[in-house]
């Protein structure tokens, strides 16, 4: 049976937030350690070299990624928060004012302006302050920000993604390893295009075509610049 408390158990909306940072994580984690292995076994013919600096690679990209992630979520939570900080202010020192935009909102949206008005009355009357929040500002539980959630499930994304290089360099040969590495590479990025498209309910093939051609792009101007530079990456 469905109801107020479990009608969006079945959409997908409420894992957008980490949902974007797994995905970025994973990405990067499967796109950078590649690169940094095929660059490495290029200039290497024994195994060592290139599992102590793809180690070194995966554990500083990982700390790196959930760092970045967790500054830049946080300042979007405070930007969010001095808003709501400003609008706790305007609706002590203008209330009728505040009042007016919450109808004009509610009648842009299409309702009728005397039920527009009505509707904002009593919203005010309830929660003068969570109506504002969210159809003023645009700010509710599904879309806010959480900077944990964000660092941890981009720094976690980026450590699986990273692994998985981690393993052609494990067991692959040494011999051409950069080859295999281009090749799984490419294979990795469709299974997370996949895993992506069926957490967040969208179409596998779009999915798959937009991270498969965009990691290519990214490994190819990888080793454009490498080539450039006289280095093979």
């Amino acid at each position: 049976m469905v109801t107020i408390e479990n009608y969006l158990d079945s959409h997908y909306i409420h894992r957008s937030n980490w949902l974007r940072a797994a995905v970025l994580g994973a990405n990067d984690g499967i796109i950078s350690i590649s690169s940094l292995a095929i660059g490495v076994a290029a200039a290497s013919a024994a195994r060592e070299p290139i599992v102590l600096a793809t180690v070194a690679g995966l554990v500083a990209g990982a700390l790196s990624m959930a760092a970045g992630e967790y500054v830049s979520v946080s300042s979007q939570t405070d930007t969010e928060k001095a808003d709501i900080e400003r609008e706790i202010q305007e609706l002590r020192e203008m209330p009728d004012e505040e009042l007016q935009i919450l109808a004009q909102i509610y009648e842009r949206r299409g309702l009728k302006k005397d039920t527009a008005m009505q509707v904002a009355v009593e919203l005010t009357e309830k929660d003068a302050l969570g109506a504002h929040i969210r159809d003023e500002l645009g700010i509710n539980e599904i879309t806010k920000a959480n900077p944990i959630q964000a660092a941890g499930a981009s720094g976690a994304a980026f450590t699986v993604g990273g692994v998985l290089p981690l393993l052609v360099i494990l067991f692959a040969p040494v011999k051409n390893m950069e080859y295999w590495m281009y090749g799984l590479t490419i294979v990795f990025l469709m299974i997370l295009g996949t895993i992506a498209a069926k957490t967040g309910g969208s179409d596998v093939k779009k999915a798959i075509l937009r991270i498969t051609v965009w990691g290519t792009i990214a490994m190819g101007l990888s080793a454009l610049v490498g080539y450039l530079f006289g280095v093979k990456i």
